[in-house]
């Protein structure tokens, strides 16, 4: 029965929906009382429909403290326990979907108001949720009580109770790592075996196989994210973080993240960010080299969570007790992110890293705990370029323009060389202009870097193709916005095998291509381009959250079958370069200021024959 349809001749005694109708706000807070207390005493038919009533008020006013103050939390607990304990009653009727609700509602109101979460700690919910997060009942359940407890964490003044089961903790690391294993085998892999029930919460009755196993996934990644969530709120205090740091959990930890249908979570990287800032949890991370190779290029792509990365980085640079462990992998990697300016509401972070390094450098000893020769080399050369710098700011402007002009003479040297496919010397050419190009020439020193990185895609050297593509994307305004750059790092991190990275890259390319007013680049009939299609498809399938789980226990199977949702499996051949048009002009533009882009059309064959251009004019 909906609210709408309930009347003052409703055939329901007591009829929740016809309290709520009360005029009398005295007598309505009596019957509302009433109906808390009675309602899981009772047997009654259609008890789903008052529940999920208070769940969609519970979601649409969450803040609202009306129903807390009549007993909501109580009876939610009691509800939870009464399915847990009376099989027969849970089978009833749809009385199955009610543990599910009284979870989510419970959730809901302790979002936001610390208050409200002190109420329900009082009122017990606390065991019935660690019931569920057991998995008593199914991942459903589990989903929204790890959700409500971790809202019970987020308080200072919960947290300890919800610390008092010891269980809680270990059960989340478990289910953190075995979540989207246990969503693909309990309900995506067979569509023929679906409960109905779990359909009809994912779809609210409205959609078939598809938009279940479509809704499945976004809730395996929240079942995922919410348990990283929880034990994120532990993490905080060192006492718990021998619990986290082990080893197996760590290592799972950077491939922990939110998918495209969960990209407002920061995941794994969240919790390890949680984890480094504490000096006892820096050690753990330290000793696993897989962690800190993700965390580095976690740091140099475009996921929305790359500071948090820069952050570790920079901590366990930072420790002197793990420094030395870490420095030969995250040196090359912060060198790379110095010229950074701003990211998100991070300020002046390039300066941050420089500082970071500096002091590093510094600090190094000789013997067993220095770092290498090529990372210090790397460092002072990101020194010396600091002192140009500042020595530029005091030369004559023309002499500037000389030096720039140089730069560009070396350039178009470079790109003739590359014409004619001598792609080493061209790649030489342009080192050779990088050092003669004022440093402040953020704009050309750019084209530079993005040039050179297509030239090491050819050589087959993707570790430096994503180091100068980088550096061109963190020169770029805005920061990590430039497209060829990120299409040249989104094939080198595929060639890596990476397809996270790769993905991420290339969707943002298309972003930007469908924003770019170059020929070359902006979108033809808004079409995206067929390369750039075919790599997105390889890397969703590649990234895909149940692609492990899948391997491990087969595909799906049953009417319809989703196994094709991300297209066919791509090839491995090599991917065509952002720009495909003909030659344009001949590189000879004015200069310019700082603020111009040197245009130069210069295109290529690869040894593959497909076109290669280092085009770099925008407006």
């Amino acid at each position: 029965m909906s609210m709408d349809k309930a009347s003052s001749d409703c055939p329901y005694p007591g009829c929740f929906f016809c309290v709520m109708k009360e005029a009398n706000p005295s007598k309505r807070r009596s019957s509302v009382l009433k109906f808390f207390r009675e309602l899981p005493s009772q047997d009654d038919d259609g008890q789903v429909l008052p529940i999920s009533g208070l769940w969609n008020t519970a979601m649409a006013h969450p803040n609202d403290p009306e129903f807390i103050e009549l007993g909501i939390f109580e009876c939610m607990a009691a509800l939870i326990w009464k399915g847990l304990k009376n099989r027969r009653w849970l089978s009833h009727d749809q009385n199955i979907y009610i543990p599910y609700y009284a979870a989510h509602i419970i959730g809901s109101y302790t979002m936001n108001m610390e208050e409200f979460a002190e109420r329900a700690v009082r009122a017990g919910v606390i065991p019935p949720l660690v019931e569920l997060l057991r998995g008593r009942l199914t991942w459903v359940e589990q989903r929204v009580a790890v959700r409500a407890l971790g809202h019970l964490a987020t308080y200072a003044s919960t947290f300890p109770s919800v610390a008092s089961h010891g269980e809680i903790l270990e059960l989340s690391i478990q289910l953190a790592m075995s979540s989207l294993e246990i969503v693909y085998t309990h309900f995506y892999q067979y569509a023929d075996r679906r409960h109905s029930y779990h359909c009809d919460l994912l779809t609210r009755g409205m959609g078939g196989v598809e938009m279940e196993s479509r809704k499945a996934e976004e809730w395996a990644s929240q079942l995922q994210c919410w348990s990283l969530q929880l034990i994120n709120c532990f993490a905080f205090k060192s006492e718990f973080l021998a619990t986290i740091c082990i080893q197996e959990f760590l290592v799972k930890l950077p491939g922990m993240w939110g998918g495209l249908v969960n990209e407002n979570s920061p995941a794994g990287i969240g919790l390890l960010r949680t984890i480094c800032h504490h000096k006892l949890g820096r050690g753990p991370v330290a000793s696993c080299a897989g962690i800190i190779e993700a965390l580095c290029n976690i740091a140099r792509s475009s996921d929305d969570w790359q500071y948090m990365a820069i952050d570790c980085l920079l901590w366990l640079l930072q420790d002197p007790s793990t420094s030395h462990k870490v420095a030969d992998k995250t040196v090359p990697a912060l060198v790379d992110l110095a010229d950074i300016t701003t990211l998100g509401d991070h300020k002046k972070l390039g300066e941050s890293i420089v500082n970071v390094l500096q002091e590093c450098i510094q600090s190094q000893g000789t013997g067993r705990y220095s770092i290498s020769n090529l990372c210090k080399e790397e460092v002072e050369e990101l020194m010396n370029s600091r002192q140009r710098l500042k020595w530029e700011k005091s030369m004559p402007k023309e002499d500037l323009h000389i030096k720039q002009a140089a730069a560009l003479v070396v350039k178009l040297e470079g790109n003739s060389l590359f014409s004619s496919g001598n792609i080493s010397a061209a790649a030489s050419k342009y080192s050779e202009a990088l050092s003669l190009c004022p440093i402040r020439s953020k704009r050309e020193r750019a084209v530079l870097y993005s040039n050179r990185a297509q030239c090491y895609l050819l050589l087959q050297q993707p570790l430096e193709a994503i180091s100068d593509a980088t550096r061109a994307l963190c020169l770029h305004n805005p920061v990590n916005r430039h497209a060829k750059s990120l299409w040249r790092r989104a094939q080198a991190y595929d060639m890596l095998g990476l397809a996270k990275e790769s993905l991420l890259d290339a969707i943002l390319f298309i972003n930007e291509c469908s924003q770019s007013s170059d020929p070359d680049l902006s979108l033809r009939q808004n079409k995206v381009p067929d390369y750039a299609e075919r790599l997105v498809k390889k890397q969703m399938r590649a990234a895909w959250l149940f692609r492990e789980a899948s391997i491990k226990h087969g595909a799906v199977h049953g009417e319809g079958d989703t196994r094709d949702m991300y297209g066919q499996e791509a090839d491995d051949s090599e991917w065509e370069t952002a720009s495909e048009s003909d030659v344009g002009n001949d590189g000879r533009d004015d200069i310019g200021d700082d603020e111009s882009e040197w245009k130069n059309d210069i295109e290529s064959k690869d040894k593959h024959g497909y076109n290669v251009q280092l085009t770099e004019d925008e407006a």
